[in-house]
């Protein structure tokens, strides 16, 4: 039986790890092993529903080990001086919690993070002690995502990256002046060096396999990061150039965004009453995607003319009519990166009309059976010579048309989960 006290504190730090978007599970594949417990393969609170390499829906334990925080982080529900209800775990409580609600099938794995506990190296202990229980006293072979605390001494990363499948170590805010402003207690450096550890330790990690096949792993997911949307005056060029500059400095897996919820009251964060920026979020998880499957790159997809994304139109749609030059794409000749280019067109309608037309020419019509979104690829592709669609309109009855099938495919309810492409 779940003691009635643990229920209580997992409702407190369950709530408390809501605002932390980056919970997802990774490609790790880790299958059945003898004397173990769970593997990668495979509505209480805490409980969150995230998706695996392959697309498959699966259910993570998200918690914070503990809400108590000695840091005072403006934007934060649990800053030191805000008024809320405390609680925290034990490693034996967190861990026995976890097995338990992993033996009743409610989850497949545990995405933790927690407060800074007195400081970040004593925080870290606790979290290792947790993940230390799991995976050599129950023998938990399931997927765990741990947050590194920033300031926290490298031993301890390196022993958390051991026990974890992937590490994260959030920045929170997109630039150091406000990070100044709004989080005093952490420094740019505090969040980049852990970073900059995850990233040199992978790598050598790497090379261990190569030589030791059976070599401990350290977090072979890799690492992500957190950035908050709108909270600070930051534009969305800025945070989109940061984003790149991570992925090319320290090979993050993923950047999340998270559009900033109004919690607590102060004068350097939006009101209350001021509501979350969703469609922000949501062209900043485009973009992003653009940055990691598509082969753009920050600077291409916005300047100093236009520093943030237009909201009634995709970033690629926007890239495609400032760049009438590049087009229109022959679709029987271009190669995959110029097709990418193309709206309407994604990585896997690529490949296909690269497999397709090794057979054939292509028309207009069978396009649209390859999975080319033909309402906005239609402007930009000729077949044979010919533009695939027999209407001509000015740049801007294009752009009118694309914005008009823009907002078909957005959902009318703000909060509702919004479809990247």
């Amino acid at each position: 039986m779940i003691a009635m006290e643990l229920l209580d504190k997992l409702t407190i730090l369950a709530d408390a790890a809501k605002y932390d978007a980056a919970c997802t599970s990774s490609v790790v594949r880790r299958g059945f092993q003898e004397g173990k417990i769970g593997n990668t393969s495979s509505s209480l609170a805490g409980c969150c529903h995230s998706f695996s390499a392959d697309g498959r829906c699966i259910t993570l334990l998200k918690v914070l080990l503990s809400n108590d925080c000695c840091y005072e982080c403006k934007y934060c529900v649990n800053r030191r001086s805000n008024d809320t209800p405390r609680a925290s775990f034990s490693p034996e409580e967190l861990a026995e919690l976890t097995i338990q609600f992993y033996r009743r099938n409610y989850i497949e794995g545990l995405f933790l993070s927690s407060g800074v506990l007195r400081s970040p190296d004593y925080t870290m202990e606790l979290m290792i002690r947790t993940l230390s229980i799991l995976r050599n006293e129950y023998r938990f072979n399931g997927y765990i995502h741990a947050k590194a605390i920033p300031g926290a001494a490298a031993e301890l990363v390196e022993q958390l990256g051991m026990l974890a499948d992937r590490l994260s170590v959030n920045i929170e805010l997109p630039s150091e002046s406000s990070l100044r402003l709004l989080a005093p207690n952490k420094t740019k450096q505090s969040v980049l060096r852990p970073m900059r550890y995850i990233a040199e330790r992978g790598d050598e990690n790497r090379r261990e396999l190569v030589k030791y096949r059976h070599a401990p792993r350290f977090s072979p997911a890799g690492q992500s990061t957190q950035l908050i949307v709108g909270a600070t005056p930051e534009s969305d060029r800025h945070i989109l150039t940061l984003t790149q500059s991570l992925y090319d400095k320290y090979r993050l897996k993923r950047v999340f965004y998270s559009a900033y919820v109004p919690v607590v009251e102060s004068t350097l964060l939006p009101s209350l009453d001021t509501k979350p920026p969703l469609l922000r979020e949501h062209r900043l998880y485009q973009a992003d995607w653009l940055l990691r499957f598509y082969g753009f790159r920050a600077e291409e997809l916005l300047d100093d003319d236009a520093p943030d994304f237009n909201p009634l139109l995709d970033p690629k749609c926007c890239w495609a009519l400032r760049h009438r030059e590049f087009f229109p794409v022959e679709v029987n000749r271009a190669d995959y990166e110029a097709l990418l280019r193309v709206p309407g067109i994604g990585v896997v309608s690529a490949r296909r009309i690269l497999a397709a037309r090794r057979v054939g020419s292509l028309r207009a019509e069978d396009l649209k059976k390859l999975g080319v979104v033909m309402k906005r690829a239609q402007y930009f592709l000729t077949c044979n010579g010919a533009l695939a669609t027999p209407i001509r309109l000015s740049p801007e009855g294009v752009m009118q048309n694309l914005i008009a099938t823009e907002q078909k495919s957005l959902p009318m309810a703000q909060g509702e989960q919004l479809s990247l492409f």
